[in-house]
C-alpha cells in the first residue's frame, strides 16, 4: 500500500509540479503530460516511464510562449532546403551571413574570406640576396644548399610538382615560430611586438600557395608518402632548431625563400617557352590575389614569386632581431597584406636589417 501511495506521489510531482523544463508541465504540455499518465512507473512496466521522461528531461530545452508554432515553421524550412539540397552552415543557431563578391555574387570560398584577399605588391626586388657574414648565416646557407641537392636530383624541371612540395614544407616554419613565440608570450607575460601575427599569415600564405598548387598539379601516390615523411622530419627539425636559436632559424628560411624564389623563375622560364602550358588561373588563385577573370598560369607563378620576396625579407630582418632585443624592448612589426611594415626606435638598424 505504502509502494502504490509513493508511486502515485511521484507521477503527481512529475506531471503537475513545477519545473523549468517544458516537458515537466501539464499546464504547458498538456499532451505530454497525458503520455506519461498512461505509462507505468512501478506496477507492470517497472520505471520505463521515469527514465523516458529523464531522457526528455535532458534532451530539449524550455520552449517559450508560441514556441510550438515556430519549431514547426522551422522545421518546415529545414525540410524545404533538406530537400533542395541546400546545406546552410550554422553553429548554435547562428546561421553564416551572407557574404558576396564585389560584384553582388555569392563567395564560394569558406578557407578565406574577401577582406583578407590583397593584390600582390610586384615591385619588390627579386634579386637581394643576404651575403653570409658570421658562422650562423654560413651554417644557414650551407644547410639549404644541400637540402636543395636531393630536390634537383627527384624533381629535376618538373616546377610544378616541385612548387607542390615546396609549400608542403614551406608552410611549416611560420606555424612553428608563431607557436613558440605566442608560447613565450604567455610565459613571460609579455607583448611579441606582432611577430606571433606576422608569422601565422606567412603560414597560411604559404598554405594558399599549396591550395592552389594542388588545383594545377595532382599529387601522385608516391608524392604524398614524400610529403608526410618530408614534413614529420623537417618539422620536427625545425623546431629543435628554433628552440636552440630563433637566430638560425629565421635565416635558413631567408635562404629557404631565395630558393623558393629561383624555382619560380624557372617554372616561369618554362612557361614563356612553351615547355609548361599556360592554362587559366584556377578560381581560388584569381580570388586570393584578386587576378583578372582571364589570368593564366603566368600570373598566379608571378604573384606567388612576389609573396616568397616578401617572406625572405621578413625573415632575414626576423634573424637580426629575434635574440629578444628589439622584442623585448618594444619593435612592432606586422604583415598588412603582405606588405611589410616595420616600426623601429633605431632607423639605422633597420636600414642595416633590410639593406
Amino acid at each position: 500500500m505504502k509502494h502504490s501511495a509513493l508511486c502515485y506521489v511521484v507521477r503527481r510531482a512529475l506531471i503537475n509540479g513545477r519545473n523549468c523544463n517544458r516537458h515537466a508541465s501539464a499546464v504547458a504540455r498538456p499532451s505530454v503530460a497525458a503520455e506519461m499518465r498512461g505509462m507505468p512507473f512501478c506496477s507492470g512496466g517497472g520505471s520505463g516511464g521515469f527514465f523516458y521522461w529523464k531522457r526528455m528531461m535532458a534532451s530539449q530545452a524550455a520552449m517559450p510562449p508560441g514556441g510550438e508554432a515556430e519549431a514547426k515553421s522551422t522545421g518546415k524550412e529545414e525540410s524545404s532546403r533538406t530537400k533542395n539540397n541546400k546545406v546552410v552552415s550554422s553553429y548554435w543557431g547562428i546561421s553564416r551571413p551572407k557574404i558576396t563578391r564585389e560584384d553582388g555574387t555569392e563567395w564560394p570560398w569558406n578557407c578565406f574570406m574577401p577582406w583578407e584577399t590583397y593584390e600582390s605588391n610586384l615591385s619588390i626586388d627579386l634579386n637581394k640576396h643576404h651575403v653570409p657574414k658570421n658562422f650562423l648565416d654560413k651554417v644557414a646557407y650551407r644547410t639549404v644548399k644541400l637540402l636543395r641537392i636531393p630536390t634537383d636530383l627527384f624533381f629535376k624541371r618538373q616546377y610544378g610538382c616541385r612548387a607542390m612540395m615546396l609549400e608542403t614544407v614551406a608552410a611549416v616554419p611560420g606555424m612553428v615560430g608563431g607557436m613558440l613565440l605566442h608560447l613565450r608570450s604567455l610565459r613571460k607575460f609579455q607583448h611579441s611586438g606582432g611577430w606571433i601575427k606576422a608569422l601565422l599569415e606567412e603560414a597560411e600564405n604559404e598554405r594558399m600557395h599549396l591550395m592552389t598548387m594542388v588545383e594545377l598539379v595532382k599529387p601522385k601516390w608516391y608524392e604524398r608518402l614524400l610529403v608526410l615523411a618530408v614534413q614529420g622530419v623537417f618539422f620536427n627539425a625545425f623546431f629543435v632548431v628554433y628552440v636552440l636559436s630563433p637566430k638560425l632559424a629565421h635565416r635558413v628560411v631567408g635562404y629557404l625563400e631565395e630558393e623558393a624564389i629561383h624555382s619560380y623563375t624557372e617554372y616561369l622560364k618554362d612557361i614563356n617557352s612553351g615547355a609548361v602550358e599556360n592554362v587559366p588561373a584556377p578560381a581560388i588563385a584569381i580570388d586570393y590575389w584578386r587576378l583578372p577573370k582571364d589570368a593564366k598560369l603566368k600570373d598566379v607563378i608571378t604573384v606567388i614569386r612576389a609573396d616568397e620576396a616578401h617572406h625572405r625579407d621578413v625573415n632575414h630582418f626576423a634573424s637580426v632581431q629575434t635574440s629578444s632585443l628589439l622584442l623585448v624592448l618594444g619593435t612592432r612589426a606586422w604583415v598588412i597584406k603582405h606588405k611589410i611594415k616595420i616600426e623601429v626606435d633605431w632607423k639605422t638598424l633597420l636600414v642595416t636589417a633590410l639593406s
